[in-house]
């Protein structure tokens, strides 16, 4: 089988690189900020969008509050930067939030931090790509009418990109990053300029339309609780600002300095670019609703269930570029790309901690394996399997898939930054430097205000989402959370029961003699060898089994048997049912019962062959056989192959093509770079 996928593998993510060319991989700061700010970047394409259509439920008047909300959003992003530029560089290892939770507040937070970041990924993949299918769907209507298919086909070729590594999906993913960055500052000043130095009037597509809210002259607590929740809305531009403090092994040297100025760089220019879409929103007059084939009016009457409504960001750009021109175009089309790629955050990040959390016994070990190209494979598949359900369950609805958002990141935030706070008065506690001590105090503060501050926000986000979806997300870390603990305490477990005793014992001990079983159906090529190789053990004991499924078969092998004059007794068991596999495994257990001290030993011919699909044709019976022997305490079992002339073949033409990896092979754990050896002179 494997050398059915090995040509189509090749193809799709190329060659496999060596464990010492890892150091290749790693990014510059140019290509990281598309790599892992592309989430955050990209989300003020939908954050201004949920504000307003959170507003409109108190009808146009709400507006107003926009700014305020957006002043609040800048104050948290600014915050959770200079909070997350200080975790950096405490912890370069890659850990992010789940390591300073685990380091300094125990086990069970940084377990909950990393059930949270786990579900957060999830979903900003299916968040983000299912926004891009909308915003393309607006184009494209074939896209509209098959949602899922062209969501789960996207989540298919992201997943084959980002198996071919780091480096190579990073450059990939950043040039349309820069150019949707690129486009929203050319639309942000140039409307500036029409509206402030020329003086023109700009209206959106929707400007002319009325809004019906569904709650009119809100006031009271009922006001504060619509402005808390389209605050909560709009905090969906902070999502993946994490991804940068789980992803600092992938910067080149200095990493932490990389990663911070990388940090520094993304909360500048996603404040900038979802402030002035806001503004350019409030100057345009865009209109949005919840609901908006009802709560939408034009001339009178409800615009009705044939309306499409248009992001804020794609409306904004038609009232300063005008509709159809060529930048109106460019942006249109990086948008839906970006939006796209904004799952790659989710991409470089999951693959990451879940790397760590194998480590550390909480996920199955095998997602710390990197594959072919030195990326984690596994974790970037087992993303890909999670996301696309999730659209399929959801039907690639964003409105309904950005419900479950924002929960788990707060979670992690808040824990984060009070783990950070420990951090820093634990090393206040020894430290005597007083210029190192007011770094740490400054760095302590900062931290202080971030846990605050997102703490605030996690209750106004649980408060206000709860009812709208917020609970799947929660159900999804209790899900996470009991499986990794389940698999942690499996692992503690079988490492407890596999530890070798400092005294002697039972395994250690030599068995009274060796019994020898060498299974034979037919006397041919196969048993030959493995009767040859059962005598050069020189067992105690040595017999040949047989099982009596066809009599005239079982007479034929008695005769050649005794024909060629084989030393070995040859045993044969009746089978009245056409049993193979019980009557082997009923009559090791009765040797292993009339001695218990003795080891049996059975020995399996089988053939070895070339094609994957005569896999299917042989050797059957010994899989059956040696899988219910695993379970038979003292007994060991050992396959005596036989390679058949296709088999030869088979490791001849992987041979010619220079590379030829054995069945089996396993790649694990960090690839470690090598040093180069100093060259000798001849």
């Amino acid at each position: 089988m494997s050398k059915l996928t090995d040509v189509p593998k090749r193809i799709l993510i190329g060659r496999a690189l060596r464990s010492d060319r890892l150091a290749e991989t790693l990014l510059p700061k140019r290509i990281a900020l598309p790599v892992f700010a592309s989430d955050p970047l990209s989300s003020v394409a939908y954050a201004p969008g949920e504000v307003l259509l959170v507003l409109s439920i108190a009808g146009v008047s709400a507006y107003h509050f926009s700014p305020w909300i957006a002043a609040a959003v800048v104050v948290l992003m600014f915050t959770v930067v200079a909070s997350y530029r200080q975790n950096v560089h405490a912890y370069p290892s890659g850990g992010g939030d789940y390591e300073v939770a685990t380091t300094n507040l125990g086990p069970k937070a940084g377990l909950t931090v990393a059930s949270a970041l786990l579900v957060d990924y999830v979903l900003t993949v299916a968040v983000s790509i299912s926004s891009g299918i909308e915003n393309l769907g607006s184009a494209i209507p074939f896209v509209v009418e098959h949602k899922v298919e062209c969501a789960v086909a996207v989540i298919l070729l992201l997943t084959v990109m980002n198996l071919r590594g780091v480096k190579e999906s990073g450059g990939l993913f950043a040039i349309p990053t820069y150019v949707f960055v690129a486009g929203v500052f050319l639309m942000i000043a140039w409307g500036a300029f029409r509206g402030i130095v020329l003086g023109d009037t700009m209206r959106a597509p929707t400007s002319s339309f009325e809004i019906k809210p569904e709650h009119q002259g809100l006031a009271g607590f009922a006001l504060v609780f619509l402005l808390l929740r389209a605050f909560s809305s709009g905090c969906a531009a902070l999502t993946g600002v994490e991804a940068i403090s789980n992803g600092v092994p992938a910067f080149r040297k200095p990493k932490s300095k990389n990663a911070a100025t990388t940090l520094a760089m993304m909360g500048l220019l996603a404040v900038t670019m979802f402030c002035g879409i806001i503004a350019l929103a409030m100057v345009t007059k865009v209109r949005m609703a919840e609901n908006p084939a009802v709560d939408l009016v034009k001339d009178g009457a409800a615009v009705g269930s044939g309306y499409v409504q248009n992001p804020v960001i794609t409306q904004v750009a038609e009232a300063v570029f005008g509709k159809g021109t060529f930048f109106f175009v460019v942006l249109a089309a990086a948008t839906a790309l970006v939006l796209f790629l904004a799952a790659n955050t989710a991409y470089n990040g999951f693959p990451v901690l879940g790397s760590i959390l194998a480590q550390d016994r909480y996920l199955p070990r095998q997602l710390h394996t990197r594959g072919d190209r030195l990326a984690f494979s596994n974790g970037i598949v087992l993303l890909a399997g999670a996301a696309a359900l999730l659209v399929w369950i959801y039907g690639a609805d964003s409105t309904r898939l950005i419900q479950l958002y924002i929960v788990g990141v707060f979670v992690s935030f808040t824990l984060s930054q009070i783990g950070m706070v420990r951090h820093w008065n634990r090393l206040l506690a020894t430290e005597k430097d007083q210029a190192k001590r007011r770094h740490m105090i400054r760095s302590r503060a900062i931290n202080t205000f971030g846990a605050f501050f997102t703490g605030l926000v996690l209750i106004v986000v649980l408060l206000t989402k709860f009812t709208h979806g917020a609970w799947v997300a929660l159900l999804g870390m209790v899900i996470f959370y009991g499986t990794m603990t389940a698999i942690r305490r499996h692992y503690d477990r079988v490492s407890a029961e596999l530890a070798a005793p400092e005294e002697p014992s039972d395994d250690s001990a030599r068995p009274s003699r060796v019994h020898s079983i060498v299974l034979v159906s037919k006397l041919h090529r196969p048993a030959l060898r493995a009767l040859a190789y059962a005598k050069l053990l020189r067992s105690d004991t040595l017999e040949a089994l047989s099982v009596n499924v066809d009599p005239a078969e079982t007479k034929a092998l008695r005769e050649e048997w005794e024909r060629r004059g084989i030393d070995v007794p040859l045993k044969v068991l009746d089978s009245p049912y056409r049993e193979i596999t019980r009557p082997i495994i009923e009559y090791v257990k009765g040797l292993r019962k009339e001695s218990p001290r003795d080891a049996v030993s059975v020995i399996i011919p089988e053939y070895v062959v070339g094609h994957w699909y005569e896999h299917l044709l042989h050797n059957q019976s010994a899989l059956r056989l040696k899988g219910r022997l695993l379970f038979t305490p003292g007994v060991m079992v050992t396959s005596v192959p036989y390679q058949l002339q296709s088999s030869e073949a088979a490791k001849l033409r992987a041979r010619r093509r220079g590379e030829w990896n054995a069945p089996g092979s396993v790649r694990r754990g960090p690839a470690q770079e090598r040093p180069k050896e100093p060259e000798t002179r001849k």
